[in-house]
């Protein structure tokens, strides 16, 4: 079987697949359109991360391709209905990367909001501002709110409960007697709730039409005064001019965005 590996990958994995598999394996093949449609009409299996257009041309390339692989969750990259349409499965790498999103979480919970961070220049520079070094907020009693409750939210609730937080979540899939709410013991709440009692909102949802600039000024705007967004799940969701506004103006403590749109 060949395999074709369009962007980087934990080069550990590869001699297991070249044991088996022929495997081309090119970080930078995603930036050769030519050599990518060269290299798909013969694939077997493609595997992808998240900047890989499965759709369009390359779809129409893959003509023996039975395995989409995708190193991540998200799925906005690839046409999965065209996909399966032609008889291939997608398979993303559920799970893989999850106690590292809910670590970075917590972990960037408890950086803006403790601030400290903001006096680097100053203390490098000489200086000892101790008034600002005293406001940092603690994370213990705080309440982070959750807009998606799947399995990376889960294990980020299990993590915020461990350092003293309140947990309050929302999932347009789920209704409140979902088990994952009791099991977590995490109270489910409507989206408008979840933007204003929270001290932290954390986004775990895919980017599909629904959840596009989901986070817009507007929504952005009935935040909790001073508090911390994070964004680990894909850019789109947040509106990121209005983000940039809402920190300028001090409306909000802080934000954390692993994902750009």
């Amino acid at each position: 079987m060949k395999i074709v590996i369009t962007e980087f990958i934990d080069e550990r994995a590869l001699p297991a697949l070249r044991a088996k598999h022929e495997v081309v394996y090119d970080p930078k093949l995603v930036d050769d359109p030519t050599r990518l449609l060269k290299e798909a009409a013969s694939a077997d299996a493609i595997v992808v991360r998240n900047r890989t257009q499965v759709r369009g041309e390359l779809l129409a390339a893959l003509k023996r391709c039975r395995v989409v692989g995708r190193l991540g969750v998200g799925l906005d990259n690839i046409d999965v209905p065209a996909c399966e349409a032609r008889g291939m499965k997608v398979i993303p790498a559920t799970g893989a990367n999850a106690l590292s999103v809910a670590e970075y979480v917590i972990a960037s919970a408890m950086l803006l909001l403790r601030g400290a961070y903001q006096s680097t220049a100053a203390v490098a520079a000489g200086q000892w501002p101790r008034d600002v070094l005293s406001n940092g907020r603690e994370i213990g009693g705080k309440t982070l709110g959750l807009i998606g409750f799947g399995s990376i939210g889960q294990l980020t609730a299990r993590l915020a409960q461990g350092v003293g937080m309140h947990v309050v979540a929302y999932d347009a899939m789920m209704n409140g007697d979902h088990p994952a709410f009791a099991a977590s013991s995490v109270r489910a709440a409507g989206l408008d709730e979840v933007m204003t009692i929270a001290d932290v909102i954390s986004l775990h949802v895919p980017l599909v039409d629904s959840t596009r600039n989901l986070f817009d000024a507007r929504r952005i705007a009935t935040m909790k005064k001073g508090a911390v967004l994070i964004n680990t799940a894909r850019g789109g969701i947040v509106d990121e001019v209005a983000l940039a506004a809402a920190l300028r103006s001090g409306a909000l403590g802080g934000a954390a965005i692993d994902v750009f749109d």
